[in-house]
């Protein structure tokens, strides 16, 4: 895949070249390889079109931005089809070559009215407006900056209730051959699925939509590359022959180990959108038990919980300052969630348990604000990882994925999609093993 930069950005994906250091005939050569292709990662109409329904009701006409759009066939296809009557798409690139097939695409489209070409770097958009889009798009270029760093930098972009949508090329298998991390390693470490759901909840988005892409859009973008690379003239000196090598190489990577990894595209709203984010929350308080118990005893069926909150509270596992409430416009304790200590394999890890709102107010947005102030406490205290037995899709929300990814496992018997793990620094080793509650779990 190609970065959409010239040699000023970072493209450093290849393990034979430093793209930092060549010189404009390499470029020249390399972008000629590319040039007038369909596609510079890996995509298809088919996918930016599912990536658009997953992102919910849009405004009737959306301000879009493309990232790193390439020739622009997905600024083409959110001009014509985002919204009710199609977007007004800032597409940028640092590619004058890309820009001017946008152009005359949209021309040929009658789109010309609805695409804006801009020359820019995707990492510095600092003369953009806060809140400028209804929609950040980046199919294949977020990479290019990194992956946390694009989060990071891209969220202030998005207007309330707008969408980020974008793609990374991730793990597919828990451990990599030594062949493909040969190629990946050493410039751009790839991560898991797992890992980069911790830097989305990190950043403090919700999670929409998560599409692991087919096998077909990489035929779809290497396909053509290839045919090019094989009807290529011999290279006409050192740097051309460099250029040549690395779309070679990066082909027959590929071709060798590409079950190893993949894309996988996410949509993203910030917290601070929606998702609860109406509801103050705040650290459990020295009054507040009883209202937490009563919480609690309301929220389930047997007062088994409220007990277990009592009796982690006397518990040499619980932490001060990670029992969370969330308050009822009238002062009132709407929602709980605890973290308490437990381990993996001797490695302390956080048990989330339990999570209750009041039964009136569930399905309000209380219980997920309460979970996440409470992840984000956990964070900042350097925590890195945290552990739940429930409902994979209320949990998925918040970036937990199956422990099992992990090699951790529950001390009794459960469905695999329901012991779940939270990866919060993915700079620490994740500890592998069986689980072990605080002894009031009774497990």
């Amino acid at each position: 895949m190609t970065d959409h930069t010239d040699n000023t950005a970072d493209t450093s994906n290849s393990h034979t070249i430093d793209f930092s250091t060549q010189s404009d005939l390499f470029f020249e050569a390399f972008f000629a390889l590319h040039g007038g292709l369909p596609r510079q990662s890996p995509g298809s109409e088919a996918t930016t079109r599912h990536l658009l329904s997953l992102c919910g009701p849009l405004p009737e006409r959306p301000r879009a931005l493309d990232l790193g759009c390439g020739p622009g066939p997905s600024a083409l296809l959110l001009a014509a089809e985002a919204g009710g009557l199609g977007a007004d798409v800032t597409a940028v690139d640092l590619h004058d070559g890309f820009l001017d097939e946008l152009r005359a695409a949209a021309a040929a489209r009658g789109l010309t009215d609805r695409v804006r070409a801009v020359k820019a770097d995707i990492g510095d958009l600092s003369d953009r407006p806060d809140g400028s889009f209804d929609l950040v798009w980046a199919e294949g270029s977020a990479y290019t900056i990194g992956f946390a760093t694009a989060l990071a930098r891209w969220k202030r972009l998005l207007a309330p209730g707008g969408t980020l949508v974008l793609s990374e090329c991730e793990w597919t298998v828990d451990e990599p051959s030594a062949g493909v991390r040969a190629f990946w390693d050493p410039h751009y470490a790839l991560r898991s699925t797992a890992r980069n759901l911790a830097a989305i909840q990190a950043a403090g988005y919700r999670v929409l939509a998560i599409h692991r892409q087919p096998g077909s859009d990489w035929a779809a973008y290497y396909g053509p590359l290839a045919e090019r690379v094989a009807s290529a003239a011999e290279p006409s000196g050192p740097e051309a022959a460099a250029a040549l090598g690395f779309v070679r190489e990066e082909i027959d990577v590929r071709e060798r180990h590409g079950h190893e990894y993949g894309y996988t595209a996410y949509v993203l709203r910030p917290v601070t959108a929606g998702d609860g984010g109406g509801w103050p929350v705040r650290p459990e308080a020295d009054g507040d038990a009883a209202a937490v118990h009563a919480v609690n005893s309301a929220a389930f069926e047997t007062p088994a919980e409220a007990d277990l909150v009592d009796a982690l509270r006397a518990d040499g596992s619980w932490l001060p300052g990670l029992s969370y409430v969330a308050e009822a416009p009238d002062g009132s304790v709407a929602a709980h969630a605890l973290l308490t200590r437990c381990t993996v394999d001797g490695v302390a890890a956080l048990a989330l348990a339990p999570v209750a709102a009041a039964p009136a107010l569930q399905r309000s947005g209380a219980g997920s604000a309460v979970v996440r102030a409470l992840l984000a406490a956990a964070a900042e205290r350097g925590e890195n990882l945290v552990l739940v037995l429930g409902h994979p899709e209320y949990y998925g929300r918040f970036g937990f994925v199956p422990a099992s990814r992990f090699g951790i496992g529950a001390p009794f018997e459960v469905p695999d999609e329901a012991m779940m793990a939270l990866v919060l620094d993915d700079s620490v080793p994740v500890p592998t093993g069986t689980i072990k509650y605080p002894a009031p779990f009774g497990v």
